[in-house]
């Protein structure tokens, strides 16, 4: 008897439920045209809906260290007067530290790593910065791996160990007069700068490495016409720097440098920028445009800001991460997409005729 008004109760249970979904349906289709003519916003609704934790978290989320300036070294052997990156300690990560944090900087998203100094050859007679552009390209597969040297120290046999994972050399040349590199400081002995440059272009051809020159205009150069030989060179890149006075390093009663009798005014620079207009390579940096739109690291591997003036460190990312140390590093993203940072950076897709 219980099992057959059982039976019953559960026979009516699904009648109502099959006629609630029923009417559900004709209540969500009759309503349809109406959902579809609504507004996608409505008046306040964004202000007091909560939004997702993601989109929270985007607001404070530190920077990518999409391309990374890592001076390694700080000890050169030129003298260049305007240096904004001196020779305060001879302090050099070991290798296997060093690999540590880039491979931590690529986890946080790097994709270009550019080594510079002081001057990188100089540690282990190049095999130092050798060893990372091979970790750095082999093991870490970035797309772009570049030095910034003064190209006095490079020897061929350096481009036949490791120039397969080079993609981007820069040279440092501020004249094509040696007299004034003597007086800028860019030269050690006899050693003609402009010859060995010529030399270095040849070898980066031989071995398939993208060919750039840095050059720092200044009270010594501002005058010169340098558009035949930088066209003579054809680099992939003609990088132009305006003279930078940063306290501590070239400037102030604690640097090694007084860079002071190196600046040159904004009208000078682009009096300099006007005259070599036409070479299609020149990528011109003002002061303006330098201060905030590069990541620093040193040789700690701590990133610095120059805000204000001067190389504020933060931490070390070795000891408290990427994410953590380069909230402090001052870097404006949008400085550094707007300078042009990001561009073909890797020689595979450069299409350069070596």
């Amino acid at each position: 008897m219980q099992l057959a008004m059982l039976g019953r109760l559960l026979s009516v249970g699904r009648a109502v439920l099959a006629a609630l979904r029923g009417s559900l349906g004709a209540l969500c289709w009759s309503l349809a045209p109406l959902s579809l003519s609504l507004p996608l916003s409505l008046s306040g609704w964004r202000d007091s809906a909560p939004r997702p934790e993601r989109e929270r978290e985007g607001e404070d989320a530190p920077p990518t260290p999409t391309s990374v300036n890592y001076h390694f070294t700080r000890q050169c052997n030129y003298k260049c007067g305007f240096c904004f990156h001196t020779a305060k300690t001879s302090f050099v990560l070991p290798l296997e530290e060093a690999k540590r944090g880039l491979a931590m900087l690529k986890e946080a998203g790097m994709e270009k790593i550019n080594f510079s100094g002081g001057e990188p050859f100089l540690q282990d007679r190049g095999e130092f910065v050798g060893k990372l552009v091979q970790f750095c390209k082999q093991e870490l597969e970035l797309p772009s791996v570049s030095i910034v040297s003064n190209g006095s120290l490079i020897r061929k046999q350096w481009f036949e160990k490791y120039g397969e994972y080079l993609d981007i050399l820069a040279i440092s040349c501020d004249s094509f007069d040696e007299d004034v590199n003597v007086l800028i400081g860019r030269r050690q002995g006899k050693k003609n700068h402009v010859e060995n440059l010529h030399k270095l272009r040849q070898w980066c051809r031989e071995h398939a490495v993208a060919f750039k020159i840095n050059s720092v205009i200044n009270r010594f150069n501002v005058e010169e016409d340098m558009n035949d030989q930088i066209k003579a060179l054809n680099p992939v890149r003609w990088k132009v720097f305006q003279c930078l006075l940063i306290e501590g390093e070239n400037s102030g009663e604690d640097a090694l440098r007084e860079a002071e009798k190196f600046v040159i005014s904004d009208e000078d620079f682009d009096r300099f920028l006007d005259r070599h207009k036409d070479v299609s390579c020149l990528v011109p940096e003002s002061n303006q445009k330098m201060r905030d739109s590069y990541l620093i690291l040193d040789e700690y591997m701590r990133f610095l800001n120059c805000r204000n003036g001067r190389k504020e460190p933060s931490k070390s990312i070795l000891d408290v991460g990427v994410e953590a140390a380069i909230k402090f590093s001052g870097f404006d993203e949008k400085m550094f997409l707007r300078r042009g940072g990001k561009y073909v950076w890797s020689k595979a897709d450069m299409k350069l005729d070596w």
